[in-house]
């Protein structure tokens, strides 16, 4: 497994043990706290799994429900509790089955876990809450690594933003794009009053290009 790409077949806890290093390695580099990236609350929420579970499994520890229709219902107990309504309410059982192209009885009898659900029950009830596929079922090393794969992606980001704005401050024409961007910097040439005054722009930015000092240039 080399720059955050894990081999087709790799066992999930395995992929789950990479995502986490990765995670804390970039977490140390732009000085986050490592209990605001392992929130465990914001990682249940996002996984579906169990705080508990999701505690064992960053530790390192075994864990999880093996049994796909008992994570089938913890997951959907939890969407129910943490997707809610405008008004702040859960989704009635009548809401969740119009939603998902299924009977009243039908939806509570996957709610209850009296009913082993197929693919296209999860699939529907996916979409209903606009969660990923394989929310309701994948394994649970397998759904916290998927969590933490979007933490991972909203780090790199911050760091891309952060080298971009440290290499703004050492080259003002970077830092004027940065400030302005291209269509702005256009926009108000095109505002004032004569060409002259649009020409002393073309001008400035002339020189200014000339000035910058370019590594590759």
């Amino acid at each position: 497994m080399t720059g955050g790409f894990e081999a087709p077949g790799t066992p999930p806890t395995a992929v789950l043990s990479a995502v986490v290093a990765r995670v804390s390695a970039l977490a140390d580099r732009l000085g986050v706290p490592a209990a605001e990236v392992f929130d465990l609350g914001r990682l249940s929420a996002a996984s579906g799994v169990p705080e508990p579970v999701v505690a064992a499994l960053l530790s390192g520890r075994p864990a999880g429900e093996p049994d796909v229709q008992a994570r089938f219902v913890q997951r959907l107990d939890l969407l129910r509790r943490t997707r809610l309504k405008p008004n702040g309410r859960r989704y009635t059982q009548q809401e969740i089955a119009d939603g998902a192209g299924m009977s009243r009885q039908q939806a509570g009898a996957l709610i209850n876990g009296d009913r082993r659900p197929t693919m296209e029950h999860c699939d529907a009830i996916q979409r209903f809450f606009r969660v990923h596929a394989g929310f309701l079922t994948a394994e649970d090393p397998e759904a916290l690594a998927v969590a933490l794969q979007h933490t991972e992606q909203e780090l790199l980001q911050q760091l891309a933003d952060r080298e971009r704005a440290a290499a703004a401050a050492d080259d003002p024409l970077e830092r004027l794009l940065q400030d302005h961007g291209v269509r702005g910097i256009a926009w108000r040439a095109a505002q004032l009053p004569t060409d002259q005054h649009r020409d002393k722009v073309a001008e400035w930015l002339d020189m200014l290009l000339e000035s910058v000092k370019r590594p590759d240039s």
